[in-house]
């Protein structure tokens, strides 16, 4: 069950193999539960990070910069109901 979400905006990705790259990476970490991203083609994509627990924004840096990409804004956490983090 995913209890917490954080949502990244992520440059540089620009195809479907982008967004492969982006999704395994974040998904190694251990808390993960599901990634969604919403590709935007020269901008910056939406990445929406389910988990059990919160997930501090330096673990979730480090996943994007290891599949190749640069976050644009600090990660964003809520527990469910909307309560920020």
């Amino acid at each position: 069950m995913s209890d917490f979400t954080s949502t990244v905006l992520v440059e540089g990705m620009t195809c479907g193999h982008c967004v492969a790259s982006v999704s395994e990476e974040i998904g190694e970490i251990a808390e993960v539960s599901g990634v969604e991203v919403e590709l935007v083609v020269g901008g910056a994509s939406r990445v929406t990070i389910a988990s059990s627990a919160p997930i501090t924004a330096p673990r979730i840096q480090a996943a994007v910069e290891e599949a190749g990409y640069a976050i644009v804004e600090e990660p964003v956490a809520s527990a469910e109901g909307g309560a920020s983090a």
